[in-house]
C-alpha cells in the first residue's frame, strides 16, 4: 500500500484546496488559462478536491457586462476547453460561471472532474442590498424549473439537490453552495451537510470592509461545526474590479470549527492553499451526536440526487496537517490562559455545589506533595474562598511510608502553610506493616499487596477522619489514570468527589504552572515550581530511603504520549493504526521511535480495557473536555469486554 493509499482510504484524509486566482475581468480567455495553470499547479500538489471562487471564470464585476451575447458564448467555449483539459488531472473541482437557461441566467457552480462535468449548481440567495446589486443579473435557483441541462452534446444534472458522491471512497460526498448562501439563516449547506455531504464548497465574492474577515472567518467555523464538515471557502480577489469595492482575496479550510488553513489577504499573485481534512474525524461526530441526524426530520420535503465519480487515489506526500502532540494543550498562549481560567473553574464550581448540598464546610485531603494533590489543594483553596469558608477548613494529611521522599513530604508541608490551610502528619508505616503482618506477608517482597495496601490504608484514614470532622474526602487522581488504571482499587481510586477526573496529565502540569503565577497564590509560587519539577511517582516501593525511586513514566510510559492515544482513541474513535500513523507526525518533547511509540500505545490499550472495572465504580467529578471516563456519562463500557482486535490492529504494524 502506497503512503497515498494509507492516508486516504485506511485513515480518511482528503486533501482539499482552495485558490484565488490572478484574473482580468471581463477576459474569459486569460481566466481560462489561470484556470488551467492551477489545475496543474494543484495535480502537483496531490490536491483532490479544488474550489474556485464565485464567477471566477469572468471575474465577479462584471455588472451589466454579464448580459452581454460574446460573454455567454466566451464562458462556453473556455468551459469545454477547461473540461477537456481536465482529463490529464485526477482531481474534482469547482469552477464558478454563469450560465444561461429557461430564459435567465443564473450565478453557477460548475462541478468537473477528469473531462467530465458532474453537475451544475445554482446559488440560491441572490443579495440585492448595499453594494450588492446581483438581483439586476441573476435569477435564483428557486427559479429553475429544469433538473437537467445541456452542455457540449451531454444532459448534465442542475440544481441545489445534487450532492457528489466517491465510488473510490464514500466518505467523500461533495456539496456546493455560493457566497451569500452561507449568510442567510438556513443555508443551504445545512441541509447539505444532513443529506449526507462532508465536504462543503463555497464558491464566493466578499469584499473587505473594516471587520468583515473576522465576520467571514467566524461565521465557516461556525457553519463547519453546525454542520460537522470540512468547508473549503474562497472569495475572489485583489484583481476584481475596484470601482467601488475591494477584493481581498480570503479562502479558507475548516473542519468541525476549526480554521485548518487560511489565505493571506490582499496578495497579488495566484494563491492556494490546501490541507488534508480528516472525514473519519466528522463521521464519528456526527454518528456520535444523535442530533445531527434526528435534523433530518426537520428538513423539508426536498429528496437530493446522488452524482457519482470516480477519483483515482494518487501517490500523495506525506500529511498536510498539523498533527498536535499535545492536543488537550491550546499552543496559543491567550487561548490558554482563557482555557485555563475556564477549567479552573469549572472544578470549582463542581466543588461547591457538592458542599453546599452535603452542607459541611470541610475537605479532606490526602497531601502528598505530588502534581495530584497539588492541583486538588489550589482548587480547593480556591473553592473556599469563593464559598468565604476560613482556609483552616481544609484539612489536609500527609501519611509518610515505606517509600516517602523528604522533598514530596516537605513539599506538602510547604504548600499547606504557605496557602494557610491544615495539615497533619499521620505515618502509616507501623498502620500498613501491622496489616502486612495479618495477611502473613514476609515485609520484604515489594509486590502489589505491598503497594495497594499503603494506598488503601491512606484512603481509609482519609475516610474515617471525614466521618470524624464531618467533612468531604477530596479525590486526586487524574483522567490520564483512569484510563491506564494507574490506581488501587478502592485506594487512591476511591474519594467522596473527585476534583481531578477530567484532567489528564498533561493538563494537570499546565494548570498548576498556570496557578502558580495568579497574584492570590504567589505565597505559594516557589514550591508550586518545585512541585512541577519533581517525577511523577506513587512512591509505594523502596530503594534508596528518603529518595524517589518509583518514577511512574519509567514503568507505564510518558505520559504525553498516553494523552496523546487518549485523546485520538476516545475523541475520535481512532484505530490503533491511525494513532500510530498520526503519533509518527507528531512533534514531541522527544524523538521517540517507531518501536517505543508502539510499545505504549499496545500497553495503553490493554490496559485502557483491562481497567474499565475500576473506571465503572468511580466516583463522582466534573467533566472539563471533550474527552471524559466517567460511567455515567461520556463513556459506557464493558468491564469485560474483548481486546483481541485492537491488540491484533498492534501487531500488524510494522
Amino acid at each position: 500500500m502506497t503512503n497515498s493509499s494509507a492516508r486516504q482510504e485506511k485513515y480518511g484524509f482528503i486533501r482539499v484546496g482552495a485558490v484565488v486566482p490572478k484574473l482580468k475581468v471581463g477576459d474569459v480567455s486569460y481566466n481560462e488559462s489561470e484556470t488551467l495553470k492551477v489545475l496543474k499547479d494543484a495535480a502537483a500538489k496531490d490536491i483532490e478536491l479544488l474550489v474556485f471562487p464565485e464567477l471566477g471564470l469572468t471575474g465577479y464585476t462584471m455588472a451589466d457586462l454579464f448580459h452581454q451575447d460574446v460573454v455567454q458564448e466566451q464562458v462556453l467555449e473556455s468551459l469545454k476547453q477547461i473540461v477537456d483539459t481536465s482529463k490529464k488531472f485526477k482531481i474534482i473541482f469547482t469552477i464558478g460561471l454563469p450560465i444561461f437557461i429557461e430564459g435567465k441566467l443564473f450565478n453557477c457552480g460548475a462541478v468537473i472532474t477528469q473531462g467530465k462535468i458532474l453537475g451544475v449548481v445554482p446559488k440560491t440567495y441572490i443579495p440585492g442590498y448595499k453594494e450588492f446589486y446581483e438581483e439586476r443579473w441573476f435569477a435564483s435557483a428557486r427559479d429553475l424549473l429544469s433538473k437537467e441541462i445541456e452542455l457540449f452534446g451531454e444532459m448534465v444534472p442542475i440544481g441545489t439537490d445534487l450532492l457528489f458522491r466517491s465510488k473510490n471512497n464514500s466518505d467523500l460526498v461533495l456539496g456546493v453552495e455560493i457566497c451569500e448562501d452561507l449568510w442567510a439563516p438556513l443555508p443551504p449547506s445545512s441541509y447539505l451537510a444532513i443529506s449526507g455531504a462532508t465536504v462543503i464548497a463555497n464558491l464566493s465574492a466578499s469584499n473587505e470592509i473594516v471587520g468583515k474577515a473576522d465576520y467571514r472567518r467566524e461565521l465557516i467555523g461556525q457553519q463547519s461545526a453546525r454542520t460537522v464538515s470540512a468547508y473549503v471557502y474562497t472569495s475572489c480577489g485583489v484583481h476584481e474590479s475596484t470601482t467601488d469595492v475591494v477584493f481581498g482575496g480570503h479562502s479558507m479550510i475548516a473542519e468541525n470549527g476549526n480554521i485548518l488553513k487560511e489565505s493571506k489577504r490582499f496578495d497579488r499573485g495566484t494563491q492556494i492553499i490546501y490541507a488534508d481534512v480528516d472525514i473519519k474525524h466528522l463521521h464519528t461526530d456526527r454518528m456520535r451526536t444523535t442530533s445531527f441526524g434526528e435534523s433530518v426530520h426537520e428538513m423539508p420535503n426536498k429528496k437530493f440526487r446522488f452524482v457519482n465519480f470516480n477519483l483515482e487515489v494518487k501517490e500523495a506526500s506525506a500529511l498536510e496537517r498539523f498533527v498536535d502532540p499535545r492536543p488537550f494543550i491550546p499552543s496559543n498562549p491567550l487561548t490558554l490562559d482563557r482555557r485555563m481560567e475556564e477549567i479552573f473553574s469549572i472544578q470549582s464550581a463542581g466543588l461547591a455545589k457538592r458542599l453546599e448540598y452535603i452542607g459541611t464546610d470541610k475537605v479532606m485531603l490526602g497531601l502528598s506533595g505530588g502534581l495530584d494533590s497539588t492541583l486538588a489543594l489550589l482548587v480547593a483553596v480556591n473553592t473556599f474562598n469563593i464559598l468565604g469558608l476560613p482556609l483552616n477548613n481544609i484539612k489536609c494529611f500527609t501519611m509518610p511510608g515505606f517509600a516517602t521522599s523528604k522533598r514530596t513530604k516537605g513539599n506538602a508541608w510547604k504548600l499547606a502553610e504557605t496557602l494557610g490551610v491544615s495539615i497533619e502528619e499521620i505515618d502509616i508505616t507501623a498502620g500498613a506493616t501491622q496489616h502486612l503482618k495479618d495477611l502473613g506477608h514476609d515485609l520484604k517482597t515489594q509486590d502489589l499487596t505491598f503497594e495497594n495496601t499503603q494506598a488503601r490504608y491512606r484512603t481509609m484514614i482519609l475516610l474515617d477522619k471525614a466521618n470524624q470532622l464531618r467533612g468531604l474526602v477530596i479525590g486526586t487522581g487524574d483522567l490520564s489514570e483512569l484510563a491506564l488504571g494507574w490506581c488501587t482499587f478502592n485506594g487512591d481510586h476511591i474519594s467522596q468527589y473527585g476534583v481531578n477526573a477530567g484532567i489528564p496529565k498533561t493538563l494537570v502540569k499546565y494548570l498548576v504552572d498556570w496557578v502558580s503565577k495568579k497574584p492570590e497564590f504567589k505565597n505559594a509560587k516557589d514550591v508550586l515550581v518545585d512541585v512541577l519539577d519533581t517525577p511523577v511517582s506513587p512512591e509505594l516501593t523502596v530503594a534508596k530511603k528518603g529518595q524517589i525511586s518509583q518514577v511512574t513514566e519509567d514503568i507505564v510510559g510518558p505520559y504525553e504520549l498516553h494523552d496523546f492515544f487518549l485523546y485520538h482513541f476516545l475523541r475520535w474513535g481512532s484505530s490503533p493504526k491511525k494513532i500510530f500513523y498520526l503519533a509518527l507526525k507528531a512533534k514531541f518533547s522527544k524523538d521517540y521511535s517507531r518501536e517505543t511509540i508502539r510499545k505504549w500505545l499496545k500497553l495503553f490499550v490493554s490496559r485502557f480495557f483491562n481497567n474499565q472495572w475500576k473506571r465503572s465504580v468511580m466516583p463522582d467529578g466534573p467533566k472539563v473536555g471533550s474527552v471524559a471516563l466517567s460511567p455515567r456519562g461520556d463513556w459506557r463500557m464493558p468491564s469485560d469486554a474483548e481486546v483481541n482486535m485492537w491488540l491484533k490492529e498492534i501487531e500488524e504494524i510494522k
